[in-house]
């Protein structure tokens, strides 16, 4: 049966499934209840969305266990409260990875680094720095068991790719922050790890010259796996100041090291005649693009807002040139450009910040981090065209048409 323990947060109780059945006798109690329910893992990413009212917490903390691993076979399995640091260990030890390089967004909240379950990854559609060539969770997930808010147990997919037919449920979950169904168990594609990496580090650029020399360095036969841009006040907080203060654009290379070698040489040789070049190796390289995927720059112990703009790769450094002509913000940027991550000194501004990406080209805007005062007040996530809108009620309605599962938590 379930279990119930106490927590720290007041008058509220925390239920803690240890199978599938006890997870949908605790829905259904639920759905009879009309008791709605705050869905979390680890409870790492509790400060993503906006805060759920609920007196009763469903923890999966309790539902853990990789079911599955075929090395051979590319595909792991794993119970939703796994922890992601579990599997990235067994992963590891067998020379595999996750491909899509799977963020922790606890530090930027003020949690410990670690905390965060597979079944957070896939409920979150969590990737990284290799999003731009690998793709996201979504792309990488085979299949799923989870319980909706109707009670019902339902599967989808399987454990390879074709073996997907129709409307996939195991996508259309992926992302969707708990509020449709709750992930039981997840299949996933890892794949090996690349042998070695080298990043080259152009330095001094401004952000429109580094939005150019991202754009040619993915533009060539170099086949980079990652670009990002620090400019100057950011660079220093990365690698515990290992790139020093000057502006620093990342360029990554991974494979076999021969490969590596010789790609790197080809396209150093281009990147040199646009500013000062320099060299990160194995760890040293790793250690940057890691904190570059956790936002490690506003790791700052506030509840600062910080947005996550998802835009036009040639666009994003325009946006935030704008914003920083009429408010007080820091920024640094991912995927080629198209990823900003950008920190406000004071209000988040939603209105400004949606109206001005708007106005280059368009895209999206989410608020990652904030007060939850803040978080209540605000549009925390891109608000969806009208026809979009419906079919999301629609969604909802079908999957939990009680609204037990993190009721508000996407607006």
């Amino acid at each position: 049966m379930s279990k119930t323990k106490s927590s720290s947060r007041p008058h509220e109780r925390v239920l803690r499934p240890e199978t599938p059945g006890d997870l949908r006798d605790i829905i259904a109690a639920a759905v009879s209840e009309e008791a709605p329910l705050v869905v979390e893992g680890s409870g790492s990413k509790r400060g993503l969305g906006r805060p759920v009212q609920a007196a009763r917490t469903l923890s999966l903390a309790g539902m853990t266990g990789v079911t599955l691993y075929e090395p051979e076979e590319l595909v792991l399995s794993a119970r939703a409260g796994t922890p992601l640091a579990e599997i990235e260990r067994l992963l590891d030890d067998n020379n595999q990875r996750l491909e899509f390089e799977p963020m922790d967004y606890g530090p930027l909240h003020g949690l410990d680094p670690g905390q965060g379950t597979i079944g957070g990854v896939v409920a979150c559609n969590l990737s990284g720095p290799r999003r731009l060539k690998q793709g996201a969770a979504r792309d990488h997930v085979l299949g799923v068991h989870a319980v909706s808010g109707r009670a019902e147990m339902f599967k989808s997919g399987g454990r390879v790719v074709k073996n997907v037919t129709g409307y996939d449920l195991s996508k259309g979950l992926t992302g969707s922050y708990g509020t449709l169904a709750v992930l039981t168990d997840a299949t996933i594609k890892v794949l090996p790890k690349t042998e070695t990496e080298t990043t080259l580090v152009l330095r001094g650029l401004d952000d429109d010259a580094a939005a150019g020399a991202m754009a040619a360095a993915m533009g060539s036969s170099a086949e980079a796996s990652g670009a990002a841009h620090l400019p100057a006040y950011v660079a220093g907080r990365v690698a515990d100041g290992a790139l020093g203060k000057d502006a620093a654009t990342l360029i990554r290379l991974e494979g076999f090291g021969p490969s590596v070698k010789a790609r790197a040489a080809y396209l150093g040789a281009a990147l040199a005649k646009v500013a000062p070049l320099e060299t990160l190796e194995a760890e040293a390289s790793r250690a940057v693009w890691r904190d570059v995927r956790d936002v490690k720059p506003f790791v700052d112990g506030t509840a600062k807002p910080v947005w996550r703009l998802s835009v036009m790769p040639t666009r994003g450094h325009e946006i935030v040139m704008s914003l920083r002509m009429q408010t007080g913000i820091d920024a640094y940027f991912d995927w080629q450009g198209g990823l900003v991550w950008m920190r406000m000194e004071g209000d988040p501004e939603a209105a400004l910040v949606r109206e001005t990406i708007a106005r280059f080209g368009g895209g999206h805007a989410t608020l990652v981090r904030a007060s939850d005062s803040v978080r209540t007040a605000t549009e925390v996530f891109q608000p969806q065209p009208a026809p979009l809108a419906a079919l999301s009620r629609r969604l909802k309605e079908q999957f939990d048409p009680a609204g037990v599962l993190n009721p508000g938590k996407m607006g």
